[in-house]
């Protein structure tokens, strides 16, 4: 598979992210810096932004359609809200920071869920996925070229 799909895809996995994509790209494929970064960002932001835009119409067919569906999404967005105290507290700014922070369960992904599931505004949901995504690829690209040490 190309290189740069290969990259791209695996910014766009839950788990992996651009915490996965940056080091395969610039360790293993030697890409350029800024390639790897915008390769790597623009995969990271593509997912969330669908959640964000699509959770709500499939969560609320499937809570119409089935009552387990129903009473999952009511559990889950209590549960959420249960543990989501820096994100609930500090709106945007925890929500950027508990994005950027590049460490397993954060990240676009769960934070874009997490933003959802809390009733965040959609546009200031997307500016604190944005630069949180971007502070944590900034954070991954100077751990792989040694500037920073991460762990």
């Amino acid at each position: 598979m190309n290189q740069y799909l290969t990259v791209f895809l695996l910014s766009m996995t839950p788990v992996g992210e651009l915490r996965a994509s940056l080091p395969v790209a610039l360790l293993v494929y030697k890409m350029p810096l800024l390639e790897a970064f915008l390769l790597s960002y623009i995969g990271n932001i593509i997912p969330p932004l669908l959640v964000i835009f699509l959770l709500g119409p499939v969560s609320e067919f499937l809570r119409k359609r089935y009552k387990i569906f129903d009473r999952f999404f009511n559990w889950l967005f209590s549960y959420t809200r249960g543990r989501s105290e820096m994100i609930e507290r500090y709106k945007m700014i925890g929500l950027i920071i508990f994005i950027g922070i590049p460490l397993p369960f954060t990240g676009a992904w769960t934070g874009s869920i997490a933003s959802f599931l809390l009733g965040m505004n959609r546009f200031r949901s997307i500016l604190s996925i944005l630069m949180g995504v971007f502070i944590a690829g900034v954070i991954v690209t100077l751990s792989c070229l040694g500037i920073i040490s991460i762990f």
